[in-house]
This record gives C-alpha cells, structure tokens and sequence, in this order.
C-alpha cells in the first residue's frame, strides 16, 4: 500500500484528493446478473475501478487517490496503480465508507479538497475529470449526476467544507436538497457513465472503456466464442 503525502497541500494543479468505494468483489455487479456470472462480475467489478483509478490519478487535478475496500484482491490491485488502500472499517455501507475515506484524508490535511467517485467509471478519462473538478472548485460543495439524470458519479467538498455523502438510489436529488451545487460541465460523458446493468455496460463500450476493462471484455467474449468444430474431409 502507498503512503499518502502529509506535506503542505498542493496547488491548483493537482489539489483534490479523491475517495473511491468498493465493495467486496463477490458482491459486486449484481445486477449484471442477466448476462454475466459471478466470476465475470468480480472480473468486470475490478477492472472498471482500475480503469477508474489509472484514470483519475493520471488527471492533473488530482493529488491522490483512496480506496475504502475490505477486498484483499482489489486493494492489492488498486495499490499496484498508485491509490492508498483503507479497509472499510465501519462496515456500514457506501455513505459511511465514503465518510470514512474522507476522515483517513483530513487526519493528515484538514483542509483537504476532497471528491467521492464511483468505482465503476470504465470510460472515465482524465481530461474530461479536470474539467468536473475545475467546475466543482467553484463551489464549497458540488456533485455531478450520472448519465440517468438519478444518481449521483461525484460528490466534491472544498477546502474546509462539510463532507456529507448521500448516495444510493435517486442521490442527486439528495445532494441537491443537502445543498450542494449541481455541475453541468461539457463533453464528460464518461465521469457521468457509472454501469449497473447490461444496458449500462454497452453504453460504456461505446464511449471506449480502458484497458482493464477492455482486456476482461476480450477475455470474456473468447470464452463464449464457439470451438471451431473438426474437419471432417478425408486427409489429402
């Protein structure tokens, strides 16, 4: 596991401190049931936060990266790219990991810029993360909504403002009625694509997901591929 950096925070360029939950592998990805197994779901499960943590530590904006997860797998993993791993200590789901991740960041800088994200962007791209994260600073606290228009991708709270994280289920309208402003930034299709469902999933192939993801999806249609049968020409 990495350690995260106590000296003073950095600048503009790289100010916000990320925090990313994930769930034990093997409870991921439920509702990919229809089309995929348990294993291909855990498969799929960590190779779209890989994908999302590669990403967001490649973004300019972004000093670090901490991933609240109790799974010894996907935390090794996730360590190997660059993030700092904390077991999920309260136990007691998304929001009070999310919380917990957030008070692992400011024991060291208490005024830390902070941003909650999703575990499960595949299409995420640096570029278009800067400019939510650019949009977020201009407010003490602000949230950008998935691609359904329901739930919520990011939840940001700058320098010295109350971390409050309401997601599940139809959270952007949580965090808007909690106060926190609503992003409308351009062209960031792939910070808003989270995938729950099969639908969700070919809506982030379309955009392009990353290598992770691309090389489990690869895998996967391979083993569904058919053998190619046996010739039965007689030899010569």
């Amino acid at each position: 596991m990495t350690r995260m950096r106590t000296e003073p925070d950095a600048g503009p360029a790289a100010s916000w401190s990320l925090v990313v939950p994930l769930k034990p592998l093997a409870l991921a990805k439920s509702r990919l049931a229809p089309a995929l197994d348990g294993a291909a779901r855990a498969r799929l499960a960590l190779a779209f936060a890989q994908d999302t943590v590669a990403a967001a530590l490649a973004c300019a904006a972004v000093r670090d990266v901490v991933v609240v997860t109790d799974d010894a797998r996907a935390g090794a993993a996730l360590a190997a790219l660059g993030a700092r791993v904390t077991e999920d200590t309260p136990a007691a789901g998304l929001n009070a990991a999310l919380a917990h991740g957030a008070r692992t960041v400011r024991a060291a800088r208490p005024r830390a810029a902070l941003a909650a994200l999703n575990a499960d962007l595949p299409a995420l791209r640096p570029a278009e993360l800067g400019r939510v994260l650019a949009a977020a600073a201009a407010h003490p606290r602000a949230f950008l909504a998935d691609a359904a228009g329901i739930g919520t991708t990011l939840l940001a709270a700058g320098p010295g403002a109350p971390f409050t994280p309401r997601f599940g289920g139809p959270s952007r309208a949580r965090h808007a009625a909690a106060g926190a402003v609503e992003l409308a930034p351009d062209a960031v299709p792939g910070v808003r694509r989270d995938v729950d469902t099969p639908a969700d999933l070919r809506a982030a192939c379309e955009l392009g997901p990353g290598p992770h993801t691309s090389a489990v999806l690869a895998a996967l249609r391979e083993a569904d591929a058919p053998a190619p049968r046996a010739s039965t020409a007689p030899p010569g």
